[in-house]
């Protein structure tokens, strides 16, 4: 995909560094300040619905900022969203899977039969980091009989190297940030 400079240069004069932010060591990035801007916002839909369209059935979104782009994604495509949430917040049936943290482990679940076997599907989240609960939404996508087509994120973390842990998918990995 053709990389949009334009759009790069408004979202790095609008993301903010937060340092030290959750804990020492860690520079947060944080997206609020977009949704100051409800110019800057449509280009991000933009510039994410044109990387996927017609080539995805279903966007699933994790919990919680990747719905702020998620839903406005599979809404511009008229496509299903289905939310993908931290253990214990859905009703059944649901299904689980379980993934290390740093310190310990998580687990993310998403409601049975939301998706369809051979759904193509976006996976979409508003940062790649190691990629770790990503990789745990493929497998939930997976275990319904779905295939991961794309994944797409606001922002990359590369020196985390989240996307090669999502390599194993074969399916197009797209930021349109990359730190």
């Amino acid at each position: 995909m053709k990389t949009n400079t334009d759009l790069i240069a408004k979202l790095e004069q609008t993301i903010e560094n937060i340092p030290d932010f959750p804990k020492p060591g860690i520079q947060f990035k944080d997206i609020t300040p977009i949704f100051l801007k409800p110019e800057l916002y449509e280009d991000i839909i933009t510039d994410l619905v044109d990387f996927s369209r017609g080539k995805i059935d279903a966007v699933c979104g994790i919990e919680s900022r990747g719905y702020l782009f998620g839903i406005a994604i599979a809404v511009a495509l008229k496509v299903p969203f289905v939310l993908i949430r931290k253990a214990g917040k859905l009703p059944p049936p649901y299904i689980g899977q379980k993934y290390e943290l740093e310190y310990g482990s998580a687990e993310i679940e998403m409601r049975k039969g939301q998706i369809k076997p051979g759904q193509r599907i976006l996976i979409h989240d508003d940062l790649l980091a190691t990629g770790g609960t990503t990789e745990a939404a493929a497998k939930l996508v997976e275990k319904q009989g779905a295939t991961v087509s794309q994944f797409s994120f606001l922002i990359g973390l590369e020196a985390l190297q989240g996307e090669k842990r999502l390599q194993h998918f074969n399916a197009e990995v797209y930021s349109i940030l990359n730190y």
